[in-house]
C-alpha cells in the first residue's frame, strides 16, 4: 500500500474513534445537574421599608384581616417551617409562595421582639374587623349618655389590648401600669365625650357636629393611654441597638419619639372613618330607601367605617418605619448619661445611629 493510502487509512480510524467515544460518553449516564437557585433571606423585609411605599405594601400584606381565622396549628406550622427554612431543612417540594406565606402569618401574629404568639384581639390584623364594629356603634349610639360611657368604654379595653400587645417588647410594665394606664384613658374618653356633648347641647350645634365628638374622644384617650401604657419606656428608657443588632443602650429620647409616632399613626387610622362617616351618613339618610331601614343604619355606617379601616390601618402603620432610629448626639437632651457611657465604652467607634423598634 502507499503511503498515500495509509495515510488515509489512519485518519479514517482515527475519525472513527473520536466519533465512537464521543457517543459512548454520551450514552454513559450523568450526574443531575444541581442549578443553585438564590433562597429567600427571611429576616429581611420583602418590601423597602425605608419608603413610604414599601412600608404600605408591608402593613397590607401583614395587617390582611383574613389571617385572624388562622388556628393555633396553622401559625405555628408556618413559625416552624421558617425556622426549618432558615438552617435548609425545610420540606422537599417547598415553594417560596409557601415560605412568603408563612412569614406572613408569622408577621401578623406573633411578636416582634418576643417572638410570642398574640392574643388575637390585640394584633394589628384585627384592627379592621374590631375596629368597624365598635367605631359604627360609637357613631351610631351617640345621643344618650349611658351609650356613650357604654361605648368608650369597649372601645378602650379594645385600644389598651391592642397597645398592650403591640407594645415593644424589651420594656416591662406592671400590672399596676397597665391598671391606671387602662383607667385614665377610659375616663379620659367619657369625659371629653359628654363634656363635648353637653358643651354642643347648650350651643344648639347641629346632629352633624354631634357626630364628631366620638373621634374628639376616641383622639384624646389615645393620646392618653398609649403613652401611659408604655410609661416603663419613657421612665427607664427603650433598648437601642447599632446597625449590626447589638443592644448597645436604652434610650428615653428614643422612646418618647417612638411613641408620640405611634399616637400619631393610631389617630391617622381613626380620623377618616370617623369623620367622613357621619357626612355621607347625613347625606344617605334624606334618601327614602335609607328610611325605610331605620334600624340597619349601624350595618350600613359600620360597612362605611370597615371600607375606610381597610386602608387606614396599614396606611396609619405606614407613616413611619417600624425600626426607627436616631442620631446618637440626640441622646443629650434626655439620656446625658447614657451618651457619656457610650462614649466612655465605645470610644471612637461610638455608632452614629441607633435603632430601635417603635411598636405599632
Amino acid at each position: 500500500m502507499s503511503d498515500m493510502g495509509e495515510r488515509r487509512l489512519s485518519s479514517t480510524r482515527e475519525l472513527t474513534r473520536g466519533y465512537t467515544e464521543t457517543m459512548a460518553t454520551a450514552q454513559k449516564p450523568t450526574a443531575p445537574v444541581t442549578s443553585v437557585q438564590s433562597r429567600i433571606n427571611i429576616d429581611a423585609p420583602r418590601w423597602d421599608l425605608t419608603t413610604f411605599t414599601g412600608r404600605l405594601k408591608h402593613f397590607f400584606w401583614v395587617t390582611d384581616p383574613r389571617t385572624i381565622v388562622c388556628s393555633n396549628k396553622q401559625l405555628d406550622n408556618a413559625k416552624e417551617l421558617l425556622e426549618q427554612y432558615r438552617t435548609g431543612q425545610e420540606p422537599p417540594g417547598t415553594t417560596e409562595q409557601q415560605i412568603w406565606y408563612a412569614k406572613k402569618l408569622y408577621m401578623s401574629a406573633f411578636h416582634p421582639d418576643s417572638g410570642e404568639r398574640q392574643n388575637v384581639i390585640g394584633r394589628m390584623s384585627c384592627q379592621v374587623p374590631g375596629g368597624m364594629l365598635i367605631t359604627g356603634c360609637l357613631l351610631q349610639f351617640y345621643r344618650t349618655n349611658t351609650a356613650v360611657v357604654f361605648w368608650q368604654w369597649v372601645n378602650q379595653s379594645f385600644n389598651a389590648l391592642v397597645n398592650y400587645t403591640n407594645r415593644n417588647a424589651q420594656s416591662g410594665i406592671t400590672e399596676r401600669q397597665i391598671a391606671v394606664a387602662y383607667v385614665s384613658a377610659t375616663t379620659c374618653a367619657v369625659i371629653t365625650a359628654i363634656g363635648l356633648k353637653r358643651y354642643l347641647a347648650m350651643k344648639a350645634a347641629s346632629q352633624l357636629m354631634q357626630r364628631f365628638v366620638p373621634f374628639a374622644a376616641v383622639a384624646s384617650a389615645n393620646i392618653v393611654n398609649i403613652p401611659l401604657m408604655r410609661q416603663s419606656e419613657l421612665l427607664d428608657g427603650i433598648a437601642c441597638f447599632d446597625e449590626n443588632g447589638q443592644k448597645v443602650t436604652e434610650s428615653r429620647y428614643a422612646a418618647a419619639k417612638g411613641i408620640s409616632q405611634v399616637v400619631c399613626s393610631r389617630i391617622t387610622m381613626a380620623a377618616p372613618g370617623m369623620l367622613l362617616t357621619p357626612i355621607i351618613m347625613k347625606r344617605l339618610e334624606t334618601l327614602s330607601w335609607m328610611k325605610r331601614i331605620q334600624s340597619l343604619h349601624v350595618v350600613v355606617q359600620t360597612l362605611l367605617v370597615g371600607c375606610t379601616l381597610l386602608v387606614m390601618v396599614p396606611t396609619g402603620c405606614a407613616l413611619f418605619n417600624q425600626k426607627c432610629s436616631i442620631p446618637v448626639e440626640r441622646l443629650r437632651l434626655l439620656d446625658s448619661k447614657k451618651l457619656e457611657e457610650l462614649k466612655e465604652k465605645y470610644g471612637e467607634h461610638t455608632p452614629k445611629r441607633l435603632y430601635f423598634n417603635k411598636g405599632l
